[in-house]
């Protein structure tokens, strides 16, 4: 049996940011109240408050996040998957981030609603 976690929306609207590999953190990212960054070779990346993302900026727009309730142990087997697994099966893209204390995920606006009916039906609890 899968466990059943409590899921939390977040209250903002989030971006998807793309910026090149080599450019500085912009001090817009870092005003948002949540901020989430990637670097690699090959891009710099953000998931923040879509309020702070300039319009010239490269980025996915209308993303609400949520956050399953935590903290969990680092070696715990198989949290996101049991959340993640019902929104697949409905249909829903994600992208998921984690956190030392525990994992977020988002999806595009509009599909809020069917992500809160799986996760239910899947016997997570929404608050």
């Amino acid at each position: 049996m899968k466990r059943a976690f409590i899921i939390h929306p977040l209250p903002d609207t989030f971006a998807i940011c793309r910026l090149e590999a080599e450019e500085k953190v912009p001090q817009w990212a870092l005003m948002s109240r949540i901020m989430f960054m990637a670097r690699t070779d090959q891009e710099l990346s953000f998931i923040c408050c879509q309020e702070h993302v300039p319009d010239a900026v490269r980025a996915d727009r209308g993303w609400s996040g949520f956050r399953v309730q935590g903290p969990f142990p680092l070696n715990e087997i198989g949290v996101l998957a049991s959340v993640l697994e019902p929104l697949a099966q409905a249909g829903i893209s994600i992208l998921a981030t984690s956190t030392f204390d525990t994992d977020y995920f988002f999806v595009q606006s509009g599909k809020e609603k069917d992500a809160k009916k799986a996760l239910l039906m899947a016997g997570h609890r929404i608050e």
